[in-house]
């Protein structure tokens, strides 16, 4: 027997459904400019992600640099057109 078939027959009121939030909380933090639905959090979340991926490219460059100069060369994989 279902649980609702059951409170039914006891006179008990539909059990209370736990609220759950799926939507996600409002950006309450003041806009960049009125006009532009732009707000300071969202912009410093993008400069911070922007950054992080900045410098996880430049430590691909590096290792990619490493790689072509060095480790290909000594590992007899190619050789270097300048020496």
């Amino acid at each position: 027997m279902g649980e609702a078939k059951r409170r039914a027959e006891q006179g008990l009121p539909p059990r209370d459904k736990p609220r759950v939030s799926k939507a996600k909380d409002v950006d309450t933090s003041p806009r960049i400019v009125d006009w532009l639905p732009l707000t300071r959090n969202q912009a410093s979340r993008f400069v911070a992600i922007t950054t992080k991926g900045a410098w996880i490219g430049i430590g691909g460059l590096a290792l990619f640099w490493v790689t072509v100069r060095f480790i290909g060369p000594a590992a007899g994989w190619w050789s270097l057109s300048d020496g």
